[in-house]
């Protein structure tokens, strides 16, 4: 009889922990679900408040709810087309406004770091487990503004939303996770042999490269951010040279204020796209405008012939002299930035000499940050610029 109560009892507490391990997959599924409706209704009650404000509305209330659609999916960097344009070709859309991308990746990233929130009465998900459920239901919302999107002006590609919406999500996800866990050490793979493993564990996986590897994400990501300020300024400071022509450009646009504050909502969604084009403008290579014009100190856009906008209004029309080649002062900043974090770091003021890293380490640092940062304006480069 004893047995038997203890089997039913060991059933009853296994039964227990499998509930309880279904109820945390549901929940941290829905998470995902309830982010990305959260992202998706913020972009639509944006543009549905246009659309109603718009006295000349060209559409009915489900084509701006197609369009809300279509702009959330480009948030996540998929590519839209217009199909319905007044040549009759279709016309891309492949320009992502960072600030729009910024919010489905702040609620995606939230909703993994919060289902590893301990809860009473539910077993702790694992960091694999979390990525997957969150993604999971965020990605199922997804699916479903992707086929809705299909209908309206905008339409979006199912292959590029197969491919660039789980990139984007499971990002998101796995950086929350992490930073929910703890932000732990990147563990070595299990399937590594015993001597790979000592060996990493003795050289790349070590304190000193720990260290060393903390150091130069640190300096590499305020270099960057060293690099968008000063383009942020430098488009800035173009745009108060040019800003009768910009003025016009925002008058022309509309004539309505509903139509004046969609154009100033867009401008400003735009923002950290002109501070990555503004940083690109100061290292030297530019921006392109077209296949066959390119922005740079030492080539202005000339006669290229563009649309009216106001913050196209900045793009410098000549190049040469002092105001142009003055922007090379971006990137130097940005590399002296780097370096005083790195000195700072690996040789501190007031401390023993024998505190202080190598001449050798400190360089690796360096180097080390400077390529972080490269890396990252590449990125951020390939993002702005569509």
């Amino acid at each position: 009889m004893t047995q038997v109560t203890e089997r039913g009892e060991s059933l009853s507490s296994a039964s227990a922990l499998e509930r309880g391990r279904a109820a945390a997959l549901t929940a941290s599924f829905l998470r995902g679900s309830i982010a990305a409706c959260l992202g998706l209704g913020t972009v639509s009650v944006l543009v549905m408040a246009l659309w109603i404000s718009s006295p000349y509305p060209d559409s009915s209330a489900s084509g701006a709810l197609h369009v809300a659609f279509a702009l959330w999916l480009l948030a996540h960097g998929v590519d839209l087309v217009r199909p319905g344009t007044l040549g009759g070709t279709p016309a891309p859309v492949g320009t992502v406004p960072l600030l729009l991308t910024a919010v489905p990746c702040y609620l995606a990233h939230r909703a993994a770091r919060d289902a590893l929130e301990p809860q009473q009465g539910r077993p702790q998900l694992t960091a694999i487990g979390a990525v997957a459920t969150v993604s999971g239901g965020y990605l199922l919302v997804a699916a479903c503004a992707t086929w809705y999107a299909q209908g309206g002006a905008f339409t979006a590609s199912p292959l590029r939303a197969a491919i660039f919406l789980p990139l984007v999500v499971v990002a998101a996800t796995s950086v929350g996770a992490w930073t929910g866990t703890g932000r732990p050490p990147l563990p070595l793979p299990r399937r590594l042999p015993v001597s790979a493993r000592a060996w990493c564990g003795r050289t790349l996986w070590s304190v000193g490269a720990r260290r060393l590897t903390g150091l130069a994400l640190r300096a590499g990501a305020a270099s960057v951010a060293v690099l968008l300020g000063g383009g942020a300024v430098l488009v800035a400071v173009s745009l108060i040279w040019h800003v009768q022509e910009a003025e016009t450009s925002f008058l022309r646009l509309s004539v309505v204020w509903s139509g004046r504050f969609a154009v100033m909502l867009l401008g400003l969604v735009l923002v950290p796209n002109a501070a990555v084009w503004g940083a690109s403008y100061g290292l030297g290579p530019g921006f392109a405008l077209s296949t066959t014009a390119t922005v740079g100190p030492l080539s202005g856009a000339g006669a290229t012939s563009l649309p009216s906008f106001p913050l196209l209004a900045a793009v410098p029309q000549s190049a040469g002299g002092w105001p142009h080649w003055s922007a090379a002062a971006v990137p130097v900043a940005a590399a002296l930035t780097g370096g005083w974090l790195t000195v700072r770091k690996a040789a501190p003021a007031y401390v023993d000499r024998s505190q202080a890293w190598s001449a050798g380490g400190t360089a690796l640092a360096a180097a080390l940050s400077a390529v972080v940062a490269g890396g990252l304006t590449a990125l951020l480069a390939a993002a702005a610029g569509g």
